[in-house]
């Protein structure tokens, strides 16, 4: 898995209604085989209203083989039969994610800065782990900030993938890709602005 070119994992925004699955739909055209995973992200909705909004970006997703991911909740992943879930260190653990959503499922782990929550993980059974904030973020507060030495040593060192996250933009993201980078989660550099143009941008950054 080292040796494929680093892959965007877009992540949504907070306000997933209104046009946003058209939005995710022209961004995903837009990043054809450079997309490979896109997270579900809301907070403070009952598992119904979740799994109302999550149902039309899962189709649009699985037509174009892009994974699927749940932040947060195995309960809602194992509702809707994502793809897997993303879990924060305070989400859940990795071994009953397993236990809940089967064999095939992705499932990430938030490490922040730290080798040795990573190493936990993989330990555990993650399927990849992300490190971060790599940059200031507008999204998300950020109490972590990574350096790009993890990466380089994870890269080295383990074969589970890694994910970059954390103010990643088209005009800063390349020393991670350099860096060993499997994936840059990215969210406010695509959905604040024109996503399709955002999109092209990591394109040619990332190439």
């Amino acid at each position: 898995m080292n040796d494929v070119p680093t892959q965007l994992y877009l992540i949504s925004p907070l306000d997933v209604s209104g046009d946003f699955p058209q939005r995710l739909e022209k961004a995903l055209e837009a990043g054809k085989g450079l997309v490979t995973a896109f997270q579900f992200r809301v907070k403070g909705l009952d598992q119904h209203e979740a799994a109302a909004l999550a149902e039309p970006l899962q189709e649009i997703c699985a037509a174009r083989e892009v994974a699927f991911i749940v932040n947060d909740s195995i309960a809602l992943a194992k509702r809707l039969g994502a793809d897997g879930v993303h879990l924060g260190q305070k989400d859940g653990d990795v071994r009953e994610a397993r236990d809940e959503l089967g064999k095939d499922a992705q499932i990430g782990v938030t490490c922040h800065a730290s080798r040795h929550l990573a190493l936990e993980a993989g330990e555990a059974g993650a399927d990849y782990v992300a490190f971060g904030a790599f940059f200031p973020s507008e999204t998300k507060e950020t109490e972590h900030r990574a350096e790009t030495e993890l990466l380089e040593w994870w890269h080295e060192m383990v074969e589970i993938p890694s994910v970059a996250i954390g103010g990643i933009t088209p005009e800063n993201c390349r020393p991670l890709v350099d860096a060993g980078a499997d994936f840059l989660a990215v969210s406010g550099a695509v959905w604040s602005g024109d996503e399709v143009t955002a999109i092209e941008s990591f394109a040619k950054a990332m190439a």
